[in-house]
């Protein structure tokens, strides 16, 4: 019986390397074999396979993670960077999580990933509503302003390329926007 919990702290342990590798590699290759991502992650493929059965499993549980560490994110930014500046920090590490999961192509358009990506939306409206309230109160935003607004007017930042340009139309997009969140 004292082995069950080993066991269970370890399999917790390769799930969420696993996930973190996972990450980084379909950030760098949406098209990363799963058996790249278990070697990379230290583990046989039988145990990214246990954890994760299939490809869009992965991927599905990739994107949630990303969605819920950015989202436990805010306080921190807040704690690290002024209001203002730490919405544009936040919403253009937002914007490099939905380009990779635009990079997953049809494995994010089932039922599954629908239901996955619907399911983002409410937490992380919530995190640009704290950012929003964080930066009405330092006085750079008008007080108002609905954050799903706000995600849909800055959906734009995930549409640039993923290149030093796209970059820089992502950030002169970013700052049109805050024109018009001023008081």
């Amino acid at each position: 019986m004292s082995d069950a919990a080993p066991q269970r702290s370890d399999a917790l342990k390769n799930r969420q390397v696993i996930l973190e590798v996972a990450h980084d590699a379909l950030a760098e290759s949406p098209d990363a074999s799963l058996n790249s991502i278990a070697k990379r992650a230290g583990v046989g493929p039988g145990t990214l396979y246990r954890h994760f059965p299939t490809r869009e499993a992965l991927m599905l549980e990739v994107y949630r993670h990303d969605v819920e560490r950015l989202v436990a994110s805010v306080p921190g930014v807040l704690a690290a960077h002024a209001p203002l500046d730490a919405l544009r920090r936040w919403f253009t590490t937002l914007a490099d999580y939905v380009r990779i999961k635009h990079g997953l192509g049809e494995a994010l358009h089932s039922a599954a990933a629908q239901e996955v990506v619907s399911a983002s939306w409410p937490p992380v409206a919530a995190a640009v509503g704290e950012l929003l309230d964080a930066c009405v109160r330092s006085g750079e935003v008008r007080a108002g302003i609905d954050p799903v607004d706000v995600v849909m007017l800055l959906s734009c930042l995930w549409r640039t390329p993923g290149t030093p340009e796209g970059a820089a139309q992502a950030e002169r997009l970013l700052e049109l926007a805050i024109r018009g969140f001023r008081p």
